[in-house]
């Protein structure tokens, strides 16, 4: 039995090693590896929350639906590259991809007529739903390094990451420590209230090594850090409610020992609205 955790233990710490080398690589790299990072990244979750709607005997659009989401996020990376003059200019190309992404949508009710299945605005609701839920906030993360600098800077987004994996350990060192209040036991038995502002705490502490190390106000990056860590926890609720649901441990097993895509990333899904909201009216 201990040699088992043990075995678990060394897959998720090599796996978890791996996946932040390869997204801190991709975000310093340039900003096309960060945008390939970011669709791979929209696909799989797309994929995953499809895959869980399925469980619950829905019919989301897969394909139109993915088709969607990768249009939504091309679009918003095209308006922010450097480089786009390099394949046609980014006017032509955001033309034509809001043309597209504006048939889609439609599409989606046309292709329901052919397809015959029960409950055709649920399986509608779904697949819009998977769009929102996941190519959405990736495709708002292309904007957080040029928002708080005229040029591309990954170190902003370096530090929005740094932010959210520091709220999600020191909550996890604190609920473990000294957590025995339920945050939300229906859902997440684990979290506590002594976790959560555990987690807080840390945010913030990191938000101001963050705004120290851009040379930037300290103050705006500590806002920026409560409201990161505050959604994060939101975030992460609500994909379990999702697989609760579903009657699932993990949304995919794309990570070994972490789960899927929206394991590891459920608290960015829900967070990267709201501090791109507060970095486009504060930074």
């Amino acid at each position: 039995m201990m040699n088992e955790k043990m075995k678990n233990l060394t897959v998720r710490t090599l796996s978890g090693a791996i996946l932040a080398a390869v997204m801190l690589g991709a975000i310093v790299w340039s900003q096309w590896s960060f945008g390939l990072l970011l669709a791979a990244l929209t696909v799989g979750g797309m994929l995953e929350f499809y895959a869980l709607a399925r469980r619950r005997n829905l019919a989301p659009q897969t394909f139109v639906g993915v088709a969607a989401g990768l249009t939504l996020f091309a679009l918003n990376f095209a308006f922010v590259c450097d480089d786009i003059e390099i394949l046609g200019g980014a006017r032509s190309l955001f033309g034509g991809g809001l043309a597209f992404l504006l048939l889609l949508v439609p599409a989606m009710f046309f292709c329901e007529l052919w397809r015959r299945r029960e409950n055709p605005q649920a399986n509608i609701s779904v697949t819009l739903a998977g769009i929102f839920y996941v190519a959405l906030p990736f495709s708002l993360l292309c904007y957080f390094p040029i928002l708080a600098s005229d040029t591309w800077e990954p170190r902003v987004m370096l530090g929005y990451l740094f932010i959210v994996w520091a709220n999600d350990v020191c909550a996890y060192l604190v609920g473990m420590t000294i957590g025995s209040h339920r945050l939300c036991e229906r859902l997440s038995p684990k979290k506590s209230w002594e976790g959560f502002f555990g987690g807080l705490a840390g945010a913030v502490l990191m938000g101001v090594s963050i705004a120290r190390w851009l040379g930037a106000a300290p103050e705006a990056w500590a806002g920026l850090a409560l409201v990161a860590a505050l959604t994060a926890v939101l975030g992460d609720l609500v994909e379990s409610m999702f697989k609760r649901a579903s009657e699932v441990k993990d949304s995919g097993a794309l990570i070994p020992g972490h789960g899927g895509v929206l394991d590891r990333f459920d608290a960015m899904l829900l967070s990267a609205p709201f501090v791109f909201v507060y970095m486009f009216f504060v930074m």
